[in-house]
């Protein structure tokens, strides 16, 4: 069967030779062997469960008929056997029933279960968010019993934010808790746009609720959170009436059909109660923790998403035959090749590789940071892995997902006129993927987030610590053979980088604050960019040894010569050339970038709303 998902080799790749396992007795089981039997049943879950509902999910999505939401039946069974393999708490302690895996470990299985269907595992997604929400704000009650059934995936999860008047703006929320005299509140108002809101996949949904007590602050200085449950649970952890959170409808989506992106009423056909989840009036430290884990999450989407689309790609290029080699002149013998022999074909294809590689690259390096976070006793690394953690969220989020769409449009492309088409998987995942670029936080306020917040974070200490992540890999890289001009172009990105963020961190906190944020988002860019040169720098440095020693020379005739009957060759061949393509040809973008910014051209902040056109 062609591998449709994810590139193993580049999975074990990544893994094994270039991220490597945290050592810690916390995950000694974790040897080499035990990794990749679990990646192997991720895999097999994933083609042989999760894959066929992916269409199902497409052309049937959900339904809600008489008040009740429905998925399709193919989801019903890919859950339960999903849940049952414990595949939701797989990172998670194994006192709340997870496997205790590493994160980095877990990254790998992700990538397999959210490539094969993504609007699936945004049940996965908003459950286990909500679930960590108990975990890490509940008190002793709702831990218990709330906390095993969510992780456990016997009940479901979301998060209750938006509401149609208060989308990226949650301060101006209108929800109200009114509190009762046995301690619970009565809620009251509409939500919107909620992931997984209704369905019928599990018993009871708990939803995590923002809402504003009554006589609280107003903006977000005011907001609680509240844990509201679709049906009343008793003490003895059964169920009890409905609750009346109410789905009012069924967003009409471009994609992600398969999850139900709901309406939800709360209160307003009869008593709606929630409990108060953590302390009054610090909902929103509540909101950004499930917020970091979601926007983390939708990074992974972004990625698993754009990596099916490159395999799909990359089969189809491989075997379908059109036109002749470009090199045949007039012969009139010579026959049609495949379109991967095609140099504009070969150009899209190795976009789309260098961007997948980069994303897998860097999705499992962040779950290494977290890895490295929950074992240390090193207390300065433990700050400094945190706040890298938080500067490579909006990379994660942000950067990822706009070259999603990127790569998942050079998917459509390849495919040329078939791509266009719902015969051929890659236009389902351009639609799917085009959301990923707007929920959990816009790519607009993840640029914003990088400027305004994690430049100055700890006094610019933190932003120097990634800085110095790059600039390590650099100096380990300048004694590897045949690499030596892509370490110098890197370092010189690095330090243009540097440089670069003191001046826009510098203008963000001044007069000229609105010029620096009209560029926060090439400033993201940028970020990436840089970001992405140092993962396949990295790749190549590790790559380019172990070529020279299979191949015995890194000289064009004899890789190529090699590289055609020896796997491991062609993909150590393959890093090289990736790194070579990334650093060559598409970083050098990123320079006008800079200069464009250094020069603070003011058209965004003098144009008048006016001057847009008229109606």
């Amino acid at each position: 069967m062609a591998q449709l998902i994810a590139d193993r080799r580049d999975v074990d790749f990544v893994l094994h030779e270039q991220i490597g396992m945290v050592e810690n007795e916390l995950f000694e089981e974790f040897n080499k062997k035990t990794i990749d039997l679990i990646v192997s049943e991720a895999r097999n879950l994933s083609i042989k469960e999760i894959l066929p509902t992916f269409k199902d999910g497409d052309e049937i999505g959900c339904k809600l008929e008489n008040g009740k939401v429905t998925v399709p039946e193919s989801f019903q069974r890919a859950w339960k056997i999903y849940c049952e393999g414990e595949w939701l708490a797989m990172c998670d302690d194994p006192e709340v029933g997870g496997q205790g895996m590493p994160k980095l470990v877990g990254c790998a299985a992700l990538e397999y279960m959210v490539g094969a269907n993504s609007a699936f595992m945004l049940y996965y997604g908003m459950t286990h968010g909500a679930a960590k929400l108990v975990e890490g704000f509940g008190d002793e009650s709702q831990k218990k019993l709330y906390m095993k059934k969510m992780f456990a995936g016997t009940w479901g999860g979301t998060m209750l934010l938006t509401e149609p008047e208060a989308g990226s703006d949650v301060g101006a929320l209108t929800t109200t808790a009114v509190k009762k005299d046995d301690g619970t509140y009565l809620i009251q108002g509409s939500k919107i746009f909620i992931s997984a809101g209704d369905h019928d996949l599990c018993d009871n949904i708990i939803h995590p609720v923002l809402a504003r007590i009554e006589g609280a602050p107003a903006g977000t200085r005011g907001i609680s959170l509240f844990l509201v449950p679709k049906y009343h649970v008793n003490e003895d952890g059964s169920l009890g009436e409905f609750n009346n959170v109410v789905c009012t409808g069924l967003e009409h989506k471009m994609g992600i059909h398969g999850n139900s992106t709901a309406s939800l009423s709360l209160g307003e056909k009869g008593e709606c109660i929630g409990t108060l989840l953590g302390k009054e009036n610090k909902g929103m430290a509540g909101m950004f923790h499930m917020m970091n884990e979601s926007r983390a999450f939708v990074g992974m989407q972004g990625f698993a998403v754009a990596s099916a689309s490159y395999m799909y790609a990359l089969d189809y290029a491989r075997t379908r035959i059109q036109g002749r080699h470009l090199l045949a002149g007039k012969d009139p013998e010579a026959k049609d090749v495949t379109i991967i022999n095609h140099p504009d074909v070969k150009r899209q294809l190795l976009n789309m590789k260098v961007y997948t590689e980069g994303m897998r690259s860097l999705i499992y390096y962040y779950g290494k940071c977290s890895d490295i976070v929950h074992t240390t006793d090193d207390e300065n690394l433990k700050a400094e892995t945190s706040a890298l953690i938080e500067v490579l969220t909006p990379i994660v989020k942000g950067y990822i997902t706009d070259k999603s769409l990127e790569v998942c449009s050079h998917g459509v492309q390849v495919y040329g006129g078939y791509g266009y088409i719902s015969e051929f998987p890659v236009e389902q995942l351009m639609r799917d993927t085009r959301i990923f670029m707007i929920y959990e936080g816009t790519n607009g306020i993840q640029a914003m987030d990088l400027i305004g917040r994690k430049l100055a974070m700890n006094k610019g200490e933190s932003f120097k610590y990634f800085i110095d992540q790059m600039k390590k890999t650099i100096e380990e890289a300048k004694g590897v053979e045949g690499i030596e001009d892509l370490v110098e172009k890197v370092d010189n990105a690095v330090s243009r980088l540097e440089s670069l963020a003191l001046e826009i961190g510098t203008r963000a906190r001044s007069e000229k604050a609105l010029n620096a944020y009209a560029f926060a988002h090439p400033f993201l860019e940028i970020t990436g960019d840089v970001t992405f040169a140092w993962m396949h720098l990295w790749r190549a440095s590790i790559a380019a040894p172990k070529l020279a020693k299979k191949v015995g020379s890194l000289e064009k005739e004899a890789v190529a010569k090699k590289a055609e009957k020896n796997k491991d060759a062609a993909f150590y061949a393959g890093q090289i050339a990736s790194a070579k393509f990334f650093i060559n040809t598409l970083l050098p973008s990123a320079y006008g970038k800079m200069d464009a910014i250094i020069e603070g051209d003011t058209s965004v902040d003098d144009i008048i709303n006016a001057s847009f056109g008229s109606k």
